[in-house]
């Protein structure tokens, strides 16, 4: 049965190390289809929580480039269930992925949720737009408030996505995440407080007589 994106995946040399390990059945013999060449409303939701996401590339050389996109929550738009989107913003000035794309539109995505361990990976084929190109999607991905200044629209185009499980990956929480977390300990620590500087007013004045 088709996996999708270990169709894509599976090279020769892969499904060489696959069975040198033994498990090449496992992966040949899946009992259902797993095409996943369509986001559902899973996906999707996930998705619009990111805020980073990894997308690797290929250049001419044959070497891999990997680069951490990131921006507002929600920033990688889903345009429909099989089409993303997102506004390129200025970094480095490198263009190590701009020219990449240029010769090779295949990119890979990592999305990662480390508090929950979850990871999404997406294969894709990459277009660059010009702001100007698609007014209807370049106001889609805008984001106002956010500083940066975006110089490029990215398209991509799905081929497949999978999940990951959840093995290996560390739970790790941003400072927005932690203020949430801690915000009932701070509360209960100033409810004590209050307490506290009650008691010591009530027992002030007996103490202060006795000396």
């Amino acid at each position: 049965m088709s996996y999708g994106f270990l169709d894509i995946a599976s090279t020769p040399s892969v499904r060489a190390a696959q069975a040198e390990m033994g498990v090449q059945d496992f992966w040949t013999n899946l009992p259902t289809d797993r095409s996943f060449d369509r986001f559902t409303e899973n996906e999707s939701a996930f998705i619009a929580s990111r805020d980073s996401f990894y997308m690797a590339s290929v250049s001419e050389t044959g070497w891999p480039y990997v680069q951490h996109r990131g921006g507002p929550q929600g920033f990688l738009n889903v345009v429909d269930d099989r089409t993303l989107a997102f506004a390129d913003y200025r970094g480095n000035r490198q263009y190590i992925s701009v020219g990449n794309l240029a010769a090779n539109e295949r990119v890979c995505l990592f999305l990662m949720d480390y508090p929950r361990r979850a990871r999404l990976k997406i294969y894709a084929h990459a277009e660059k737009l010009a702001l100007d190109a698609d007014p209807a999607l370049t106001e889609l991905v805008a984001t106002p408030s956010y500083r940066a200044k975006p110089e490029r629209l990215f398209r991509l185009r799905l081929e497949a996505f999978d999940w990951n499980c959840p093995q290996h990956i560390t739970p790790r929480y941003t400072e927005a995440e932690i203020t949430i977390a801690v915000q009932p300990l701070r509360q209960r620590l100033a409810e004590l407080e209050a307490e506290n500087a009650i008691l010591r007013a009530q027992v002030a004045p007996a103490g202060e007589s006795k000396a």
